[in-house]
């Protein structure tokens, strides 16, 4: 039993919120797990050319060409990301647009696998593990536990964070906010979104161990994926 973990983060590992929360779930879950980061890679985005339509393989030969197999092989995902204007990033969203390989003629390699999302934000890390929640939901992945929190925002090091009118250090901390060390949002100075994070990595491994039924869990998402294009029309 494997877990992929994916940090969607372009930050440095040691310096991704993103990165931290996702590690934090892995280690948690007493399960055998690998981290990867997007950091650096290239993947483009679904250029909708249908391709995979046949068997499910993305003919796109970029990096995500070689995570295709992992994804595959694992029992569970945690996927973090960055909030960039309330949504994922780029490179997120180019990453999990490119799991539309995986859906066609009733493909089932995804079918009722476990996973738990994690976003971080300058203000709130909410948008992004909802998108991946929505995300997953498409190929009948049930989301266990959704863990979002605060980072610190690039105005916090683009050298303008004190003097920037529109700048979160200013919106956040008043007009007369001096940038230290000290102020600087971060994960790790947040117990309860890492006691958050430890209780996820927990709540994904006892479900993996406890007699996890995949046809189960697809037949469930099916119905919630159905529900939500019910309210939509």
């Amino acid at each position: 039993m494997k877990i992929l973990g994916i940090s969607g983060s372009s930050r440095d590992d040691g310096e991704s919120g993103t990165y931290k929360l996702v590690e934090t779930i892995l280690e948690n879950t007493s399960i055998d797990f690998e981290l990867i980061s997007l950091r650096g890679k290239n993947i483009s985005g679904c250029i909708s050319c249908l391709q995979c339509a046949k068997d499910n393989v993305c003919k796109i030969k970029d990096d995500m060409y070689e995570l295709r197999d992992k994804i595959v092989a694992a029992d569970a995902y945690v996927i973090g990301a960055p909030n960039f204007y309330s949504t994922l990033n780029a490179l997120t969203h180019a990453f999990i647009e490119r799991w539309y390989q995986f859906r066609h003629q009733a493909g089932d390699l995804l079918w009722g696998k476990l996973a738990v999302t994690a976003g971080v934000g300058g203000s709130t890390g909410d948008a992004p593990a909802d998108d991946l929640e929505r995300f997953l939901l498409y190929s009948f992945i049930e989301t266990v536990a959704k863990v979002a929190g605060q980072g610190a925002a690039a105005c916090f090091t683009c050298g303008y964070g004190e003097t920037c009118a529109v700048g979160l250090p200013r919106m956040l901390m008043g007009e007369d906010v001096k940038i230290t060390p000290d102020i600087i949002p971060s994960v790790t100075k947040q117990p309860d979104l890492i006691e958050a994070a430890q209780n996820a990595g927990k709540l994904l491994g006892d479900r993996l161990r406890n007699d996890h039924d995949r046809k189960h869990v697809a037949e469930k998402m099916q119905q919630k994926l159905m529900a939500m294009f019910a309210e939509s029309t």
